[in-house]
C-alpha cells in the first residue's frame, strides 16, 4: 500500500483521516495475506479518498503564489516611487 504525503494527510478531515487509516490497515492486511488483487482495489479507494485533500493542497499553493506575486508587485511599485 502506498501512503500519501504528510502534507496531504494534514489536510484530510477527521472523517477522511479515520477512513484513510482504516483502509490502509485493511490493505496492509491483504498484502500480508498475498491478496494483491484485493489490496489493489483498496489502494484505488485510498486514491479517491485523498483527492479532495490534494485539491486543498493545490489551492493553498495557488493562494501562496498569489500572495507572493502581490508582495513582489508592491515592492516594484515602491522601488519605482523611490526612483522618481
Amino acid at each position: 500500500m502506498r501512503h500519501c504525503s504528510v502534507q496531504v494527510r494534514g489536510l484530510l478531515t477527521r472523517e477522511e483521516l479515520d477512513r484513510y487509516n482504516a483502509l490502509m490497515e485493511v490493505g496492509s492486511y491483504l498484502e500480508g495475506q498475498k491478496q494483491y488483487d484485493l489490496s489493489y482495489i483498496v489502494q484505488k479507494e485510498v486514491d479517491l479518498l485523498i483527492m479532495p485533500a490534494i485539491e486543498r493542497l493545490k489551492e493553498k499553493s495557488r493562494d501562496r503564489d498569489r500572495a507572493t506575486e502581490e508582495f513582489l508587485e508592491s515592492l516594484r511599485k515602491l522601488q519605482e516611487e523611490e526612483e522618481e
